[in-house]
């Protein structure tokens, strides 16, 4: 069997057991365990199997991802996010679609100390989504922003899937997370504005007036208090060269669970969930990471990725285009595929290709930048069908509205990734600018 025979047969038993509904990271497993026994033989599996997990998993940089996911707990559990929703509420409430506008605002800043697409649209749909019909909200405008606004969970640093790049491509997690400030404001902005262009160009979608807003009042700005705190305490603290990201994590947990017990909602069964969906989370991960470590061996024992890059410099092709071809195939694995498992699955292979190319940029730029719109890319899926995780949980919780309409809902936002995807690929400093300011 040759090396592109070997490849096509690992990949399509890989799709085979996803469409039967296992696991992605089984999936990976056992393709890759498939094309590393006909590659290598049992022995040298069983002793890769023997290693490489303790030698994986004994990292301290690791450690960073449970930390960081526990801090994203704490904070769903211990009731600031009412208090996110109705200060942005008072903020955006004076537009048109305001409210819509204000669950966005609420996702940006609820990012900000989750680092999770799903927990940050399913949380903040759990506050918006009943104040958004009973203003007259339709549910596909409603569904729509609330799984759009998800998405900033990964993109405004901290960012769960961004540390794993960073791990993967062995670059400096601070860097990428500056890399992210931007484009993660733009994104947010980017929403908001086709809010209020979808709701003047698609009449019945919003309420013609918005009720007066609160006042923002002494209350609602101690409310946000705690997230701003947090917040400043991390990345302060990163950026200031206090204490390293995962020490930073780990602050933030510490300082997240403080202010959750400040708001006074944090019980002893919240505080046990929030511990044991942290461990469900980090397994998962960690699960993936064996699954997709195994599949890359086995792939690099065909040769396949190594020829790849090879094709790739001998085919004339400039960087840019090449760095478009890649960023396309990022959209569509997905559509398939979650967030983290297309990263860990594609990074050990497109990196080095990347690399190798001249940008006209040092090296690490190249690969914050890479970074940068690679997270952007596979974003998408989180929206778009089959997958569409966002979109599905969202729905789930809007029991009233047809997944139909709510795949309807987010396409003014995916309107608005595409014009920031091509906005960050045709101008890198957007990514580079805060890290310019890192030594």
């Amino acid at each position: 069997m040759s090396a592109i025979e070997l490849t096509v047969l690992i990949f399509g038993i890989m799709l085979v057991l996803m469409a039967m509904r296992v696991p992605i990271a089984i999936s990976m497993f056992v393709a890759g365990g498939i094309g590393y026994v006909v590659q290598a033989g049992w022995m040298p599996f069983a002793n890769f199997l023997n290693g490489h997990a303790f030698a994986r998993f004994a990292s301290y940089e690791l450690s960073v991802i449970p930390l960081f996911i526990l801090m994203g707990n704490f904070a769903t559990h211990g009731g600031v996010t009412r208090a996110l929703f109705e200060f942005a509420s008072a903020i955006m409430g004076r537009f048109r679609g305001g409210l819509a506008m204000a669950s966005v605002v609420a996702s940006a800043a609820f990012g900000a100390i989750c680092g999770s697409s799903v927990a940050t649209a399913a949380t903040i749909t759990g506050v918006a989504l009943p104040e958004m019909r009973r203003h007259g909200y339709s549910g596909r405008l409603a569904t729509g922003t609330l799984a759009a606004g998800g998405t900033l969970g990964i993109l405004i640093p901290p960012s769960v899937p961004l540390v794993v790049y960073a791990i993967l491509a062995e670059q400096n997690i601070a860097k990428l997370f500056a890399a992210a400030m931007l484009p993660g404001f733009i994104a947010m902005v980017g929403y908001i504005v086709a809010i209020g262009v979808y709701v003047r160009l698609v009449p019945g979608q919003a309420p013609d007036h918005e009720d007066a807003p609160p006042p923002i009042t002494w209350r609602l700005m101690m409310g946000v208090v705690p997230i701003a705190v947090v917040f400043v305490l991390v990345f302060g603290g990163i950026y200031g060269g206090y204490f390293s990201p995962t020490e930073g994590a780990a602050v933030g947990a510490a300082a997240t669970f403080v202010a959750a017990l400040l708001k006074r909602e944090l019980t002893l069964a919240k505080l046990k969930q929030s511990f044991y969906s942290t461990a469900e989370s980090s397994a998962m991960i960690f699960m993936i990471f064996i699954g997709a470590d195994l599949m890359n061996s086995a792939l690099a024992l065909t040769q396949v990725p190594t020829q790849l890059a090879e094709v790739v410099s001998a085919s004339g092709l400039s960087p840019m285009m090449v760095m478009a071809l890649v960023l396309l195939l990022y959209i569509m694995l997905g559509f398939i595929m979650d967030e983290l498992s297309v990263l860990l699955l594609t990074i050990p292979i497109f990196f080095p290709m990347i690399m190798a190319l001249d940008f006209g940029m040092a090296k690490e730029a190249v690969a914050i930048w890479f970074g940068i719109l690679m997270l952007m890319t596979v974003g998408f899926g989180l929206l778009s069908p089959p997958v569409g995780l966002n979109v599905y949980v969202v729905n789930g919780m809007a029991k009233d509205v047809p997944i139909a309409e709510s795949y309807r809902g987010v396409l003014p936002f995916l309107v608005s990734d595409l014009m920031r995807l091509a906005l960050v690929f045709l101008f890198p400093s957007v990514a580079l600018w805060f890290v310019s300011f890192i030594r």
